[in-house]
């Protein structure tokens, strides 16, 4: 546990709203909060954790003065991605803002770089507007939303039958926070839920599937949802054989990882018509080649790995972080603590 004469230094890498500043300064007296939005990227929308911004020498030099006080980081430092554990060799604590940062500490190399400090994640948060995001998907497929405003832009008006999606099978690749919020939301539409995932989650599905009986799983789907994160055991999980188990005319989301799918695979099998559609929220390559056949399928929506992210994101994740710097404080266990190993 730690003592209450001990101080430690949080250091926000990326812009929070003042207000949200002054919340993680009123957690606690020990705390010592450095926020210099001046040094910080100028979001370029509501919680931008990425904004570029270059810095002049003397902006750099007092930048890097910050990293080597800091015990905690709100936030990895996206202008030193690989030179952050050399610049920061004090921090104790590193709380993310997205859920999947399994694959850069990994490149880091942790275990003899950053052997002492903990990651955190913002597992949870992204949940909502997630699950949202694949509603919002489904029905524009199934109701003929992309019709409806190409016959508006061309008045044209001409009666037609869509399908809906009670009673509709849909199966989920991961059944973490993210998938679970999706399975809940579904089910509530009256849709049936299946899903697979490396731990047992039975109360949120209709069916549990164990990974090994994914393919056992995969022909029911009349639609597939991918939430799972990057990792050597999920890496390209979705090919062409899996494609091909899929009922003919089958929708495809991914909100997980790029790399989860064989994208070439999944190319070929929108165009040959086997998937009847597909909304990618996250791509092989980001941002997602011009050259890429995908943004031309008139059955694809093309989403800039943006279907998380909410105006209301960073209050969610500063909500978290305070949580987890009382737990801190009090030596308690952190929420969301990443496994090194299983990368998530």
């Amino acid at each position: 546990m730690h003592t209450d004469a001990a101080r430690y230094t949080v250091l926000i890498a990326s812009y929070l709203a003042p207000e949200l500043v002054e919340r993680i300064r009123q957690v606690d007296h020990r705390l010592e909060v450095l926020f210099e939005p001046d040094l910080l990227g100028t979001p370029r929308f509501p919680s931008d954790h990425t904004a570029p911004h270059t810095r002049k020498p003397a902006e750099e030099a007092r930048w890097r003065a910050l990293l080597a006080r800091a015990d905690i980081l709100f936030d990895f430092d996206a202008t030193h991605r690989q030179d952050l554990p050399d610049l920061a060799p004090r921090v104790q604590w590193i709380q993310a803002t997205s859920a999947g940062i399994g694959q850069s500490v990994k490149r880091w190399g942790h275990d003899t770089r950053m052997p002492k400090t903990v990651f955190t994640t913002a597992s949870g948060v992204h949940a909502r507007p997630l699950a949202e995001f694949v509603v919002m998907a489904l029905l524009m497929h199934y109701r003929g939303a992309l019709r409806i405003l190409r016959d508006q832009q061309q008045k044209h008006w001409e009666m037609y039958a869509t399908t809906d999606l009670e009673g509709r099978t849909l199966a989920i690749v991961g059944l973490g926070r993210i998938g679970s919020g999706i399975a809940r939301t579904c089910r509530a539409l009256g849709m049936t839920v299946i899903g697979t995932s490396v731990s047992p989650v039975l109360n949120v599905v209709d069916r549990f599937y164990a990974p090994e009986h994914l393919h056992a799983m995969l022909p029911q789907a009349e639609m597939l949802v991918l939430s799972v994160p990057h990792t050597p055991r999920t890496e390209k999980m979705i090919g062409a054989r899996e494609l091909a188990l899929l009922p003919r005319g089958a929708f495809f989301i991914n909100v997980g990882r790029g790399a989860v799918v064989d994208e070439p695979a999944l190319v070929e099998s929108l165009r040959s018509g086997h998937l009847g559609g597909a909304a990618l929220d996250v791509f092989a390559e980001e941002p997602l080649p011009p050259g890429s056949p995908l943004w031309e399928m008139p059955n694809v929506l093309v989403s800039p790995h943006s279907a998380s992210t909410s105006d209301r994101e960073n209050a969610r994740i500063v909500d978290l972080f305070c949580d987890n710097l009382r737990r801190f404080l009090s030596g308690a266990p952190l929420r969301n603590v990443l496994d090194v190993e299983r990368m998530y």
